[in-house]
């Protein structure tokens, strides 16, 4: 299969002998959205720059449709970069601005026009096409970014953090953008973010990074439901992690025991008796209900565990109700009034949790 764009076991070590990617994969398709995600210093600007070109590679290879493109200078490669500063010349017209690399390509003017003419209407720029950066909003920046990267028809557009100079309601607007235009135009894009939000709504799959290596690559809702590892279970989402033995498995399902007694869970990498692992429940998983007046949960019970209310908050329609369990493990439970009224957990008072076990994930404790 010919693949847009294929990352080789890609490496990077600075000068220093300080290793910054380590034995990078990744394969994909015309017309996928991609998005790097992980906690600062991770890699993922690092293997951005990379595929661009400014950055070398220490090993490993890099190729667009088939052809290597480890040797070749950022500006005959078949990519271009938007920047989170959006690095516009502000002594140029948005028009010129846009127009500025079809012009280092050498096209005619009247085709510069008329492609300049057509990012402009399909970004509603028309209207600030002769005015200069710094006299517009932080939005129409954006755009304009976007509209030069376009230009010289990229086979893969690169955006390091494009959306983190907006503001909240803004950066949701041009996230509603973004995806259709890069749906429309059927243009490869590899999206680098630190906001998990943005990564889970953009993209077709989502390669999480931890000090330079890969820890998952997969879909939004298997990435957010299915953690292949501990570090994705913290990172992404609200989950409760909690570890325990393996005491035996059938089929998929897998029954751990833990501190809390047995507890039993979806398997999701290879799991045999005896074995550390963790057990992860997402916060949407868990059902909440006051304790009765039979006292304690018993520890044999699967899936049920008790809790004691710390505190509960009403913002909006949601209550968000922090508790703790016999462990001290804290939880975060939140749902909207109607489930959970206001006055319905009071702080200090005795709580019960239970989930379905093919709604949490049981994974290796290494």
């Amino acid at each position: 299969m010919l693949y847009d764009l294929e990352l080789i076991k890609v490496g990077k070590i600075y000068d220093n002998g300080t290793p910054a990617v380590v034995d990078f994969d990744l394969a994909v398709v015309k017309g996928e959205f991609i998005a790097f995600l992980g906690p600062s210093g991770c890699g993922k600007t690092t293997t951005l720059r990379m595929i661009a070109g400014f950055e070398q590679i220490s090993s490993g290879t890099i190729r667009v449709r088939g052809s290597a493109i480890n040797d070749l200078p950022p500006e005959r490669r078949p990519t271009s970069m938007i920047f989170q500063n959006y690095a516009l010349f502000p002594h140029m017209t948005v028009r010129r601005n846009i127009g500025y690399g079809l012009e280092v390509k050498g096209l005619s003017a009247k085709q510069r026009a008329a492609k300049v003419d057509h990012l402009l209407a399909t970004l509603s720029l028309e209207d600030v096409a002769d005015k200069r950066p710094d006299k517009l909003s932080g939005g129409q920046r954006q755009r304009i970014a976007l509209a030069r990267g376009l230009a010289v028809e990229p086979e893969i557009l690169l955006l390091d953090e494009p959306l983190g100079a907006l503001d909240a309601n803004l950066r949701k607007t041009i996230q509603a953008e973004l995806k259709i235009l890069q749906k429309t135009l059927g243009i490869t894009f590899v999206f680098v973010t630190h906001a998990q939000s943005e990564a889970l709504s953009l993209s077709d799959r989502i390669v999480v990074m931890n000090q330079g290596r890969i820890e998952q690559i997969s879909p939004p809702h298997q990435l957010y439901t299915r953690p292949d590892t501990p570090f994705v279970a913290r990172f992404i989402g609200r989950n409760t992690i909690l570890d325990g033995t393996v005491k035996g498995v059938v089929g998929d399902q897998v029954l751990l025991e833990t501190a809390l007694g047995s507890l039993s869970g979806r398997a999701n990498g290879p799991l045999v008796g005896g074995q550390a692992a963790k057990i992860v429940i997402p916060a949407e998983a868990m059902e909440a209900r006051a304790a009765g007046p039979a006292g304690p949960v018993s520890r044999s019970s699967v899936n049920v565990v008790g809790a004691t209310v710390r505190r509960s908050d009403v913002v909006g329609h949601v209550s968000h109700i922090a508790v703790a369990l016999p462990t001290g493990t804290p939880v975060a439970l939140e749902g909207h009034v109607d489930k959970y009224p206001p006055d319905a957990f009071p702080a200090g008072g005795d709580i019960v949790l239970t989930w379905k076990a093919a709604e949490a994930t049981v994974i290796p404790a290494a």
